[in-house]
């Protein structure tokens, strides 16, 4: 059967367009599909101080025409109730069926897919940590090199994490801190024998975003906007990447597309779907990408593959907590990077590294966030928050999956069922690394706020992977070297569902490094899947 595309690509976020370039260097012709949300509103261009002193119809960006900001979110992170992100994440459950059982599950539908709302922590995958992928170290490295060349790195620094990040080389400068990071720097560089004995290590974030301005995008300028939307492209987006894929002449794109079924006709695979005018439609290719998003490729290369046998998910338990600096008590707030200016890892002596987080300036974010999580009535919290607020920083924690027990199951209505099997490892950890990063803080001359410390719902961290692993002898439900699904020739798994390991680390950079490995490896193969030429 002549088709007009040799590969089609499901989803236009970091997976996708990160595939799409090296199939499109090699000439192959490349659809791309995706949910076609889009973000209406225009970001802020005033500091974020600025416009909360200044502008008078913040309440609109703040709280929301539909009071968006008020209803109850499926994530405990702010950055999924502010108004302007909704469009990224509304429909995806029911368009492709995901069905959850005192989870979080979330994706998203939008150009770009979740990049339009991630915390841009990056970081590579060490040697050993690779080890476990059925494709060679040397290629993830060239992979990841390319990938943070083209989106911007920022953090280099030769600190106490560069190891751990391995990005160093190919990073720009780091972003400058803001002046409660910058204390928080100083105290750990003094006191750092007796921080390192709690097993806390400290150093300056890696990030997504531009400290120095590559093409278009201009670097961050600390407005504290992070959270509401750059208007500087400072921050990584693949949404930005589309308008570059579509300059090229073997590059087509489908927007408003949801694929709701793939099946196999001959050598060539058919994609089943729904446009934005609600008509059905139909694409075909002898090759097919899944980009997706891990809840909603697995669903739909389990519904292929007939396959109704529970899968393990992998995701990362996460926290939150607040830390006051009782030294900066009566600092004003100040203009600033709303997001990772200091990160940690977390290590237990007998078995390595096993927790990692990032610390965040409190500017950008709503009192009314930080309120909802302390034992007091809403008002006596806010008066107390007003008042140390701008002498805090927020953290957050991730273990690696390990200590998550998540499960997907294909039903027999063809929907995905996101489930938990109940255990306590997770939450036993999770106490054994409050007190360590207690004990840490509290050596630093500063606190870790009681109470503050709260355990994220099982999913929330929405670093999932792991339900279709890459294998070197993969079995049924299982990928190959090349995320192609055993058993279906040509089917392709290129985001976090293919990923055979999933450590604490921030995963997207190596979701996108994979992505563009395996393309790069199947467009240096023979045209054999049957598309014309």
């Amino acid at each position: 059967m002549s088709t007009p595309f040799d590969v089609i690509i499901i989803g236009s976020g970091p997976a996708g367009v990160s595939a799409a370039f090296p199939l499109l260097h090699a000439g192959m012709r490349v659809l791309m599909v995706d949910g076609g949300r889009q973000r209406h509103e225009v970001p802020i261009s005033q500091d974020y101080l600025v416009a909360r002193a200044q502008n008078r119809d913040q309440w609109r960006w703040i709280v929301g025409n539909s009071f968006e900001a008020l209803a109850p979110s499926s994530s405990d992170s702010p950055k999924f109730r502010v108004p302007a992100n909704q469009y990224v994440f509304e429909d995806f459950s029911t368009a492709n069926r995901i069905v959850s059982e005192h989870v979080v599950s979330i994706g998203s539908l939008a150009k770009g897919g979740l990049s339009n709302i991630w915390g841009c922590g990056v970081a590579s995958l060490s040697d050993t940590e690779l080890s476990v992928f059925p494709s060679s170290i040397e290629s993830m490295r060239e992979s990841y090199q390319r990938i943070a060349q083209r989106i911007g790195v920022s953090g280099r620094c030769n600190d106490d994490i560069s190891d751990y990040f391995g990005l160093d080389n190919c990073a720009q400068p780091s972003l400058p801190l803001d002046d409660l990071h910058e204390q928080i720097l100083n105290l750990y560089a003094r006191r750092r024998t007796r921080v390192l004995e709690t097993g806390i290590r400290i150093g300056r974030s890696r990030v997504a975003v531009l400290s120095t301005a590559v093409e278009q995008r201009l670097p961050c300028n600390q407005s504290g906007n992070c959270l509401w939307g750059c208007a500087r492209d400072a921050l990584y987006s693949a949404t930005a990447e589309i308008s570059t894929l579509q300059k090229y002449p073997n590059f087509s794109y489908e927007s408003g597309f949801i694929v709701s079924r793939i099946d196999r006709n001959s050598r060539v695979w058919r994609l089943c779907g729904t446009q934005s005018d609600n008509t059905r439609g139909v694409f075909h290719a002898p090759r097919v990408l899944l980009g997706a998003g891990t809840l909603a490729t697995t669903r739909l290369v389990l519904q292929t593959l007939r396959r109704t046998t529970p899968h393990r998910l992998l995701a990362c338990p996460s926290a939150a907590f607040l830390v006051w600096v009782p030294r900066a008590l009566g600092r004003a707030h100040q203009r600033t990077f709303a997001l990772g200016q200091l990160s940690y890892t977390l290590s237990y002596q007998e078995a390595g590294v096993v927790g990692f987080g990032s610390t965040f300036s409190t500017t950008g974010i709503p009192v009314s966030d930080f309120a909802r999580h302390l034992p007091l009535r809403r008002r006596y919290a806010i008066d107390i928050l007003r008042a140390i607020l701008s002498s805090c920083i927020v953290g957050n924690l991730f273990l690696p999956s390990t200590f998550s027990s998540l499960q997907v199951r294909l039903r027999e209505d063809d929907s995905l069922l996101v489930m938990e099997e109940k255990g306590e490892s997770a939450a036993v950890a999770m106490s054994h690394a409050a007190r360590k990063l207690s004990s840490a803080f509290r050596r630093m001359g500063t606190l870790l706020l009681p109470k503050s410390f709260t355990l994220a719902r099982s999913g929330a961290d929405v670093h999932y992977a792991g339900t279709l692993p890459m294998a070197r002898n993969p079995t049924r439900g299982m990928t190959n070297s090349l995320g192609e699904v055993h058993g279906a020739e040509g089917l392709h798994v290129i985001d976090g569902a293919c990923l055979p390991v999933l450590t604490e680390k921030p995963h997207t950079l190596t979701i996108m490094a994979n992505a563009d490995r395996i393309s790069r490896e199947i467009a240096a193969q023979p045209r054999n899947h049957g598309g014309s030429r």
